[in-house]
């Protein structure tokens, strides 16, 4: 009976590991689909990658772009704020001019005026002696 007990739990135990392996054919049928998958995924991966890659390349010609774009900025504004001290040094040259100019008017001004004043008296002193 032992005999009988120990072959019966041994066909059990066969019945159950050979239920439950796959075969090939089923192992093939659940690896087909995935590895179609896969190689799907890989293609779109790669594609990405390279799109990325060409982004890279991209941006860094707009980065080099943009920091000469900055640098010209620089160069630009540098230059202005030497013609505005161009600008303002002139303006101030001017102005010492102009009341240069100014104060030269106003002495031939006075001259003037007392050139009239003499010219008057000469007149007068003049008409005098002719009275005389």
């Amino acid at each position: 009976m032992k005999k009988f007990v120990l072959l019966s739990v041994a066909v059990s135990l066969l019945g159950l590991f050979s239920y439950g392996c796959a075969t090939k054919e089923y192992a093939k049928e659940q690896y087909d689909p995935l590895a179609e998958r896969i190689g799907k995924l890989e293609a779109r991966m790669s594609a990405v990658e390279a799109k990325v890659s060409e982004l890279e390349k991209k941006t860094g010609a707009l980065s080099s772009d943009a920091q000469s774009a900055k640098k010209d900025m620089a160069d630009a504004k540098a230059l202005a704020e030497e013609a505005l001290k161009t600008a303002k040094d002139c303006c101030g040259k001017s102005e010492a001019a102009a009341r240069s100019a100014e104060a030269a008017a106003k002495k031939a001004e006075a001259a003037a005026d007392k050139a009239e004043a003499a010219a008057k008296k000469s007149t007068k002193a003049f008409e005098l002696k002719q009275k005389k």
